[in-house]
């Protein structure tokens, strides 16, 4: 019973870190048609204020799941459970 448990904490704490590369690099993908589109306006001011609040929610987007795992420590986590099972 508990192998299995560990087992299974050991692939949902696997799929957590890559959902959260994952989720990295998705805001990378929608950085790029924002900054294009603030480009192709001329930088206008109305352009560069909608570019600013959509790329700061793409940040936050980001930015909170990885300060979520830094707080929880997922990887360290994933490591000691590693070790413990070895």
């Amino acid at each position: 019973m508990n192998a299995d448990l560990s087992t299974i904490l050991d692939a949902v704490l696997k799929s957590a870190i890559i959902a959260f590369a994952l989720n990295e690099i998705r805001g990378v993908v929608l950085a790029v048609p924002i900054l294009y589109g603030m480009y192709e306006a001329g930088g206008t001011m109305m352009a560069l204020w909608l570019g600013f609040c959509s790329l700061a929610g793409v940040a936050l987007s980001v930015a909170v799941p990885a300060f979520a795992a830094k707080k929880l420590d997922l990887a360290g986590r994933l490591r000691r459970r590693r070790e413990s099972a070895a």
